[in-house]
């Protein structure tokens, strides 16, 4: 590739090691060549020959920080340029010639914030090798395809679906797929008059069947109710037809309908392992779907399947806020044959916050061999965020794949959280989607194909914030390995200071929680917008890993096959990741003008496919059953994906789970094992979390005669979970924003009897209002 501009003489920094080279400039990449010092015996055993050179490539999409920093004319220090890269490469290049490193710095910046649209990325420009142009990887994908592998076809016997074309142009859903799959029984008419209803027009479809027991994952964004709490016929007709295919008697091979459920009726031990939390959560699910007549008294039966979910992924509080805004989340009266929890995963702004937080704890790994300040780890709660993400794509797996349920999965706009929900069950139900191709497949269709916005989440064109030029009296200070020059926290303690003295209870760092970002218009414009900008697909990726390192032979791809994905979401090398949608690859015909980020991996399929791979499936061998879970309790830093070892990232939690096993080895030696005992508080991690924040079902079928204890909605605040409210809280909260007049608050408080009910449990107001703020 034709270098624009070559620099000698440059000092680079990297893990605190230092290396002198030459600096190569192209269009899209910054290229670092050093000179590779062979070994000392070496050297005089032999005569010598040219030295041999490395190459340190850097795209310039990857980069999420540089600052530059000049020195005054006539100083002897060298000026620098410091950069952060989205695949957590930190390097810091020093330059003898000030001058020379302003340009650089200007170089850089023209092609990444000032670029102006995706098409003059590298992906663009790419020439693929021979051996990825034979890989056809915009066709691994096939929905017709896909969806005929999960037995629903025009040619196969009618399994209660069909694929409709209402959107074969986009023009019914701009930010859905060609290609739905609908309940057979729902007609197109009845899809036009729903979608109105659902934000984004983004209506409940079909995403997964299991092959066993018929039973769906679907997916959908928020509805529409907003104070008013309407409803829409079309809709409830809609997503009760989705509810309502009937459970198969099994499948043509004679596969149990579930795994555990076989085992564990011959009274093995296989039946899968679940935390306290796993079972205070099917506890409070089960418990909600004991519906009753409220006449008779007697208990209702809504078909076969009584536990049929709707999840609502996002923390009570934040759906309750967006009915403020005209959205919110679905009136349980309506939808009676289902029950409804949120759980407490956070908004983009939050998982956004947390990984700067990571960043701060690393940002020193281009001049230092330290390792991270494990403190700035613990406090960025990332691992929390990975904990919460499994812990509810758990609850959707024991649902469908155990407790033999259908569940709709929503967020706000469902293309972030609800992506990550429905991806990873389905990875934890179908081994398919544990091959290579089958993760193929399985991005294709619940990231791409349903609309994750790649690119405002990704922000591939960069931002002028992102670059910095420093101007203070540190600028003649050269940075050397191992110093920090103090400047930038300096700074940054002076501004925090400032913050918190003016708005001590709030951190500075944590933006509002409440704010989902759901008003408006899709962002069509390609400029990079920071506060959009969140790492949900790298947390979906990060959650992968965690089942493959539980997990090591259940996956046929590895975890550097995860690591490279990570890295070619940002090297905008290829045309995969750079829309926010089906429709825009098709109006930017990317698949004729770009290469698929498959031909990569596809094509070099032996350096990404685990050794140790056995795709053998049998549900009576402990270790070969279907559905897989997550061990919550095992949750590691992807050390690898930071570019840090094991024992710098997981030091801490690894003493503390050996610790733990003594201490519980201790108590069965003891003969104590029968009285429960206080787990202790793992690093990064709260103590028996559940997710679950509420449970929610019709308020005319739950409350029995004779069990009149039982609310409209269920808390899981007891449990101590963040954003949980109890249930008269959030009933208070919901029924004061439905009644709201001029003049009243928008927040009414609840009766005196719901106060009475729950004043032993229920957080005071001012800290519901915390949550908020």
């Amino acid at each position: 590739m034709e270098a624009k501009k070559i620099i000698e003489n440059v000092q680079g920094i990297n893990g605190g090691q230092t290396t002198n080279g030459t600096l190569r400039l192209t269009d899209y990449h910054i290229v670092f060549c050093a000179p590779i010092s062979p070994p000392a015996e070496l050297t005089k055993a032999t005569p010598a020959a040219p030295p041999k050179t490395r190459e340190r490539w850097l795209t310039f999409p990857i980069f999420s920080h540089c600052t530059f920093r000049p020195t005054p004319p006539g100083s002897r220090q060298a000026s620098s340029i410091r950069i952060r890269c989205r695949d957590f490469t930190f390097i810091t290049f020093n330059f003898a010639n000030s001058e020379a490193a302003r340009e650089v710095f200007e170089f850089i910046k023209v092609r990444t914030c000032k670029l102006g649209t995706v098409e003059r990325l590298f992906a663009f420009a790419h020439k693929p090798l021979r051996n990825e142009r034979e890989v056809d990887g915009w066709h691994i994908y096939d929905p017709r395809a896909e969806f005929r592998r999960q037995g629903i076809s025009e040619k196969l016997p009618d399994k209660g679906w069909r694929i409709t074309n209402i959107n074969k142009d986009y023009t019914f859903c701009d930010t859905y797929p060609a290609v739905l799959v609908v309940p057979s029984k729902i007609s197109d008419n009845v899809l036009k008059y729903a979608k109105d209803f659902r934000s984004r027009c983004r209506i409940p479809t079909l995403s997964y069947i299991h092959p066993v027991n018929n039973c769906t994952i679907t997916r959908s964004s928020q509805p529409l109710s907003g104070i008013t709490r309407k409803t829409n016929v079309q809709d409830e007709k809609l997503v009760a037809a989705s509810f309502s295919v009937s459970v198969s008697g099994g499948s043509e091979s004679g596969t149990p309908m579930s795994s555990q459920l076989d085992v564990s009726s011959a009274g093995s031990t296989q039946a899968p392992e679940l935390s306290e939390s796993d079972k205070f959560e099917d506890e409070m699910i089960a418990q909600s779907v004991l519906m009753y007549d409220e006449k008779t008294g007697k208990r209702l039966v809504y078909g076969a399947q009584q536990s049929n979910l709707i999840v609502d992924a996002r923390p009570t509080i934040n759906a309750v806020l967006n009915q403020v805004q005209g959205m919110g989340s679905e009136n349980m009266d309506k939808y009676k044959f289902a029950t409804k929890i949120f759980l407490s995963i956070e908004n983009i702004h939050v998982m956004r916050s947390s990984l700067n937080k990571v960043v701060e704890a690393l940002k020193d790994a281009d001049i230092s061999p330290l390792p991270p300040n494990r403190e700035l780890l613990q406090q960025s709660n990332w691992l929390k965020h990975i904990h919460d993400v499994l812990a509810g794509s758990a609850i959707i797996t024991r649902q469908v794949g155990i407790n033999h349920s259908h569940v709709l999965i929503h967020c706000s706009d469902g293309w972030d959280r609800t992506s990550q929900l429905s991806a990873l069950s389905q990875i934890m139900l179908d081994p398919y989607y544990r091959t290579i191709e089958g993760f193929v497949v399985l991005v294709e269709k619940d990231w791409m194909s349903f609309g994750h916005m790649f690119r405002l989440r990704s922000g591939h064109l960069n931002h002028d914030d992102w670059f910095s030029v420093q101007r203070d009296a540190f600028a003649g200070t050269k940075v050397n390995p191992g110093e920090n020059d103090g400047r930038t926290d300096a700074f940054q303690n002076v501004i925090s200071g400032a913050k918190r003295f003016f708005n001590p209870n709030k951190d500075e760092d944590e933006p509002d929680v409440a704010s989902e970002a759901a008003s408006g218009k899709v962002v069509n414009e390609e400029a990079t917008t920071p506060k959009m900008v969140s790492p949900v697909f790298h947390q979906f990726l990060d959650c992968t890993y965690q089942l493959i390192r539980q997990y090591k032979d259940r996956f046929e791809y590895n975890e550097r096959f995860l690591r490279r994905l990570l890295y070619h979401l940002y090297s905008c090398q290829y045309g995969t990741f750079l829309y926010n949608s089906e429709k825009q690859r098709v109006d930017a015909r990317v698949m004729e003008r770009t290469s698929s980020v498959w031909d990569y991996f596809l094509c070099r399929k032996q350096e990404f496919t685990n050794p140790d791979y056995d795709p053998t499936i049998d549900d009576h061998v402990i270790g070969k059953e279907r559905i897989i879970l997550p061990r919550l309790k095992d949750i590691r830093w992807w050390y690898q994906a930071f570019g840090r070892t094991d024992d710098e990232m997981n030091a801490t939690l690894d003493a503390f789970a050996l610790s733990e096993s003594e201490r519980q080895a201790a108590v069965s030696r003891l003969h104590n094992s029968g009285t429960p005992s206080l787990n202790s508080k793992p690093p990064n991690l709260t103590a028996s979390q559940s997710v679950l924040t509420a449970v929610e079902t019709a308020h005319q079928t739950l409350t029995p005669p004779s069990n009149p204890s039982l609310k409209r909605s269920v808390s899981a605040e007891g449990i101590g979970t963040s954003a949980g409210l109890s249930a008269g809280a959030f009933a208070a909260l919901r029924d004061g924003i439905a009644n709201i007049n001029i003049g009243k608050s928008v927040f009414a408080s609840a009766t005196p009897a719901e106060e009475a009910a729950s004043s032993a449990s229920n957080p005071k107001p001012e800290q519901e209002m915390q949550e908020m703020t």
